[in-house]
């Protein structure tokens, strides 16, 4: 018997996120020769306003990513001058990671790829529909946010 899936919130959600990963990927490689990645690297990087820079574990677990693979994006982001290591101060075993001034400038045109992106993607929805679509799936991650935390989601 033949199932079909398309429909399912999780498999839905997926594959919505793989197509738009694998688009940016194309347009920011051929502009800036960033990947998803990355970005999310240098995003998660940027986002993090605490004094301490964060280690490449504690990027890995933000970024839901192997430090194997951490390892090799900052390898390759060290290598672009978008990021620098910097052994901690406390454990010979860790690097704390830092932003580069060039990662501003391609922050800021990942954002203008990316701005570009989800005009065209969202073109199909009027200016309410983008709003109820984006507060609907802020609910929802902050319900999911909930459950993973062992609290119940509030209606």
């Amino acid at each position: 018997m033949k199932r079909d899936f398309t429909q399912r919130f999780g498999f839905l959600l997926k594959s919505v996120g793989k197509l738009y990963s694998e688009e940016f990927d194309r347009l920011a490689r051929a502009r800036i020769g960033l990947t998803s990645a990355q970005f999310r690297l240098l995003g998660a990087l940027a986002m993090h306003d605490d004094e301490q820079p964060l280690s490449q574990a504690e990027l890995a677990q933000r970024l839901d990513l192997t430090p194997m693979a951490v390892a090799g994006l900052c390898d390759r982001m060290a290598a672009a001058g978008w990021i620098r290591r910097e052994p901690s101060l406390t454990d010979r075993r860790v690097n704390k990671i830092h932003l580069e001034p060039s990662a501003e400038d391609a922050l800021d045109t990942a954002l203008s790829i990316s701005d570009g992106l989800n005009d065209r993607v969202m073109a199909v929805l009027s200016q309410a529909e983008r709003v109820q679509l984006l507060g609907m799936l802020a609910r929802v991650r902050g319900s999911l946010m909930e459950i993973t935390s062992g609290g119940e989601p509030k209606p």
